[in-house]
C-alpha cells in the first residue's frame, strides 16, 4: 500500500514537529490532539517555524501556503484516518495501548501504526494491540523539523516488510535512519541518558549549579548544555522518559530520576513551553 496520508497523534512540540515535516514532503497530514488548545498552538508553533524559514530564503512564501493547505487538525480520534499513523502522546504503556486500540478500530486493518516512544519497548505496547505485525518504532528527535536523526525499532511481530517500508519513507524526508534493537531507551536514549542524570547529580551535590554545568559542557563541544537541553525537550517530558527507563531497568541506581528535577515538574515548570524551567523565558 502506497503511503498518502499521514496521521500524528500528539500537537505537543514533538507531534508538530513531525506533521510539518511530513506536509514540508508532501503527505496530506492530520494532526490530532483531544485537547483543542494545543491544536491551536501547535498551528501558530508551525506557521512561526515555517515563516522562520521564509525569512531567512530557505523556502518561499508559497511553499509555506502549500506546506500549511496539507495539515488538518482535529480532535476527533474517529477523523484520524491515515495510511501511517505515528502516536507522539505522553510517555505512559496503558495510555499508549488505549491510544492504538481506539485509532485501529475506525482504520484499516493494513495501516501502518508507530509509535514515537522514547523509552518503552515497541513489543511491549504492540502487545494489546491489533495485528501486531504492521506495528513499529518511529522515533523522530526534537527538533524534529532540524534534527536528521530517525530510529526505525521492529518490535517481535513486526512484519521485516513493514519496516523497510517505513525507513524508505522517512529517508524520503531527507532523514538518516538507524534500525535499533527494542530495548528500553533504544540507542539515543540510553547513551543521552547519562548526560541529565550525571548533570542533575552534580547539581544535587552542589558541586556546581546549572549554569556552570551547562557552560562547561558547552565549551567541551556540546551544542547545549544538559539543563538547557531539558527545557527544550520539556522538563516533564525528559523526567518521564527517565522515569520509564529506571524502572524498565528495575531500578537500576544508574538510571536514578532526580528529585530536583521532580520538584520542577511538581511545580509546573517545565521549561520553555511554560516560560520556566531550569531558566527563566520570556
Amino acid at each position: 500500500m502506497e503511503i498518502k496520508t499521514i496521521g500524528i497523534a500528539g500537537a505537543g512540540t514533538m507531534g508538530a514537529g513531525i506533521a510539518q515535516v511530513a506536509a514540508t514532503y508532501g503527505y496530506q497530514t492530520i494532526l490530532f490532539d483531544v485537547n483543542e488548545n494545543m491544536l491551536t498552538k501547535a498551528k501558530l508553533s508551525i506557521e512561526k517555524s515555517l515563516e522562520s524559514l521564509v525569512q531567512k530564503q530557505k523556502i518561499k512564501s508559497d511553499k509555506k501556503a502549500e506546506i500549511i493547505s496539507h495539515i488538518q487538525y482535529t480532535n476527533a480520534v474517529t477523523q484520524l484516518k491515515a495510511d501511517l499513523i505515528i502516536e507522539a502522546i505522553v510517555e505512559r504503556l496503558d495510555i499508549k495501548q488505549q491510544f492504538f486500540n481506539e485509532v485501529a478500530a475506525v482504520n484499516s486493518p493494513d495501516t501502518i501504526l508507530a509509535t514515537n516512544t522514547s523509552s518503552i519497548p515497541v513489543t511491549q505496547i504492540a502487545a494489546k494491540v491489533p495485528n501486531p505485525k504492521r506495528f513499529l518504532g518511529i522515533h523522530f528527535f526534537n527538533p524534529a523539523p532540524i534534527m536528521k536523526l530517525v530510529e526505525i525499532i521492529c518490535g517481535v511481530e513486526t512484519d521485516a516488510a513493514v519496516a523497510s517500508k517505513c525507513k524508505q519513507l522517512i529517508e524520503g524526508m531527507g532523514k538518516t535512519c538507524v534500525m535499533a534493537a527494542d530495548a528500553p531507551g533504544f540507542i539515543v536514549n540510553r547513551v543521552a541518558r547519562h548526560y541529565y542524570v550525571e548533570g542533575l547529580k552534580i547539581a544535587e551535590e552542589r558541586i556546581a549549579d546549572f549554569e556552570t554545568i551547562d557552560a562547561l559542557m558547552e565549551s567541551s563541544g556540546f551544542k547545549m548544555g544538559p539543563f538547557k537541553l531539558m527545557d527544550l525537550i520539556g522538563v516533564d517530558t525528559n523526567f518521564s522518559v527517565t522515569t520509564s527507563i529506571y524502572n524498565l531497568f528495575h531500578q537500576d541506581g544508574k538510571f536514578r530520576p532526580s528529585r530536583i528535577q521532580q520538584q520542577k515538574v511538581d511545580a509546573g515548570h517545565h521549561g520553555r513551553k511554560t516560560g520556566k524551567g531550569f531558566y527563566i523565558y520570556e
